[in-house]
């Protein structure tokens, strides 16, 4: 199922199919976000914004109006 990172839930992750947005919302790619990347959402603030996430080794935390720019194929099992 495809859908953006913003409604992903923790305990979920997929695989990142594009990162939107233009500007400095690509700074996103620096941080390891591009396409066919694993990411798993680990938490999600108690009012609802940041969330975090598990890619790559490390551990990043992301708002979720960037989180809906970035494109996800949901997986189960994903690291």
């Amino acid at each position: 199922m495809m859908t953006t990172l913003d409604k992903i839930r923790p305990g979920m992750g997929g695989i990142i199919q594009s990162v939107g947005g233009q500007g400095a919302l690509r700074r996103l790619l620096d941080m390891g976000l591009t396409p066919k990347t694993k990411i798993q959402v680990t938490k999600i603030a108690p009012m609802g914004d940041p969330m975090e996430l598990y890619l790559r080794g490390y551990v990043l935390t992301l708002r979720l109006q960037d989180a809906a720019e970035i494109e996800v194929l949901v997986k189960e099992e994903v690291l």
